[in-house]
């Protein structure tokens, strides 16, 4: 049964009242609210998007279950509490591992690649906390290349830096190629839950990391799901993920935006201002993910919250 376009309907399913909003079935809404048992997501890898689309809201799980109290994973003050039929269940694992290497993106984008021991199972969105030897922990949102590829046993970060030398105050420490380090998780929030309406993906800086993961597995996953992505920087020459875009767009990803505060060197297709100022009118069914600073999630928040969107994000670390 699909719920009326004019108004939301109510219905009860196991004993547990249920809203259905405009567009949704009861059964696609009942995965989401946890009321009946949902299947396990996945994460697609390969050549294109797959050539079907899986079940809708495929995956809602229990609470999480964290091994210690994780900082990078609270919710900040004043959000929104997500209810247990909203919280993906996940083992936090730890792993060890070294830095592989380190390369430039654009000219204060550094992207550094580490191997592990053992593949780390985590979902697109998801956080780790990494310990170089001899520095501190760092929740970073692993990723995929710019040009979409990774290794199952490799950890992929967008950080920003011009060299090396600049993630020292990051880490603690230098990263080097060979350096050891220590990995956990997953942990925070903002892992993609397949299913669900539109799916808005809000990036500033290198919060792209967390929100290219995201977008590239939707497209393996869920390839007639609409995505509307909106990426910014500061500075123009800082938009790096231009090889990331380009692959979305040969996927059918039409609504896609650029900003940039700094009008320098500023390409036709980069806007100026914000990127909040450039996010499409919410709907009450969309899905929102958005990476950056506390102060581009705050803003994000608000405006998921005033349209009563679901709201996911994927906190950058200072100085990341």
């Amino acid at each position: 049964m699909r719920a009326p376009t004019s108004a939301r309907c109510s219905l009860v399913v196991n004993g547990q009242p249920l809203r259905v909003s405009p567009g949704d079935t009861s059964l696609e809404t009942a995965l989401a609210d946890g009321v009946i048992a949902p299947m396990t997501g996945l994460l697609g890898q390969g050549a294109g998007p797959a050539s079907r689309r899986l079940p809708a809201r495929a995956r809602r799980a229990e609470s999480v279950t964290l091994s210690v109290p994780d900082p990078a994973a609270a919710i900040r003050p004043g959000a929104k509490a997500r209810s247990k039929s909203e919280t993906l269940s996940r083992t936090v694992a730890r792993r060890t591992g070294s830095i592989d290497a380190i390369t430039a993106l654009a000219p204060r984008v550094l992207q550094v690649v580490a191997t592990l021991d053992r593949r780390l199972s985590f979902e697109p969105g998801d956080q780790v906390v990494v310990t170089l030897e001899g520095g501190r922990p760092v929740t970073l949102a692993p990723t995929l290349g710019v040009e979409g590829g990774a290794e199952l046993n490799e950890l992929v970060f967008h950080l920003r830096g011009e060299c090396a030398e600049d993630l020292g105050a990051l880490f603690g420490c230098a990263p080097t190629p060979g350096l050891a380090l220590k990995v956990k998780g997953p942990v925070g929030h903002g892992a993609y839950r397949p299913g669900g309406g539109r799916l808005v993906l809000v990036a500033a800086e290198t919060g792209f990391a967390g929100i290219w993961a995201i977008a590239r597995a939707a497209r393996y996953v869920e390839p007639a799901r609409e995505i509307c992505l909106v990426v910014g920087a500061r500075d123009p020459l800082d938009l790096y993920m231009r090889p990331s875009l380009e692959w979305l767009r040969a996927t059918g990803v039409t609504r896609i935006t650029l900003a940039a505060d700094r009008h320098r060197q500023r390409a036709p297709d980069v806007r100026p201002g914000p990127l909040t100022a450039h996010i499409p009118s919410l709907r009450t069914n969309d899905v929102v993910h958005a990476s950056g600073c506390s102060s581009t999630l705050g803003a994000v928040e608000v405006l998921a919250a005033a349209a009563g969107a679901r709201f996911y994000p994927i906190p950058l670390e200072p100085g990341a």
